[in-house]
């Protein structure tokens, strides 16, 4: 019959002693008074010499300024490279199906849409872009891009439905709007004016984003502005 091993013990947590903890409490109210010290030395030091105090405020401020200048002109560079920005067909062709999605941003953005966002992506309800016109509308916009252009497939009523069945519901759209750099089938149109949506296709992409024009100057029937705009 075999012994049975007695457990094996756990090693015990080391504390510090009694003497130890004073010790370490007696260092840490040390630290605290030179701290103190120095304090009071660098107070009464600079309570004599109060023009160190007017040069770091002068140079704050002079930071300040510099940093407010940089930051208006970053928002200057901006705001002039969105007003210039102009995509030719084949650009918007070249693009990968979710730089399409940026461009159409950016060209909303150029357009006055300032808060103008890309939200395409897993769980984007259809929706990809989302902006505010300067009339305070709501557009949410689904965006198919086809890398053949007019020649690639035909994009279909299915596409017009998934972003109608939340565009409303879920971001409160004035605008619901479908656009490609492509065509859309024959079944497409009279189901959009059946839904009050909007459909700009490769014809009305090209104007749009070879021009200054925007939109809303683009599609028929667009909603008035709401009201207060």
């Amino acid at each position: 019959m075999t012994a049975r091993r007695p457990p094996a013990r756990r090693p015990r947590k080391h504390r510090p002693s009694k003497r130890q903890r004073q010790n370490q409490l007696l260092a840490l109210a040390g630290g605290c008074a030179v701290v103190l010290t120095l304090l009071r030395a660098l107070i009464s030091w600079l309570a004599e010499n109060p023009w160190v105090l007017i040069l770091l405020a002068a140079a704050a401020l002079v930071g300040g300024v510099w940093w407010a200048h940089r930051y208006q002109q970053k928002r200057d560079w901006e705001q002039a490279r969105q007003q210039a920005l102009r995509y030719a067909l084949p650009q918007l062709d070249a693009l990968h199906h979710r730089d399409f999605e940026y461009a159409v941003r950016d060209l909303m953005r150029r357009d006055g849409c300032t808060d103008a966002r890309q939200i395409g992506g897993a769980g984007d309800n259809g929706a990809d872009v989302l902006a505010t016109d300067p009339m305070g509308r709501t557009w949410v916009i689904q965006c198919k891009h086809r890398k053949d252009g007019d020649q690639g497939s035909a994009v279909g009523t299915p596409d017009l439905q998934r972003v109608n069945g939340c565009a409303r519901q879920l971001y409160g759209a004035d605008v619901v709007l479908v656009v490609t750099n492509g065509r859309f089938s024959t079944r497409c149109a009279p189901l959009a004016a059946q839904l009050h949506m909007h459909l700009a296709d490769r014809r009305t992409v090209a104007t749009w984003a070879s021009g200054g024009r925007p939109l809303w100057e683009l599609l028929p029937k667009i909603p008035a502005p709401r009201k207060g705009r």
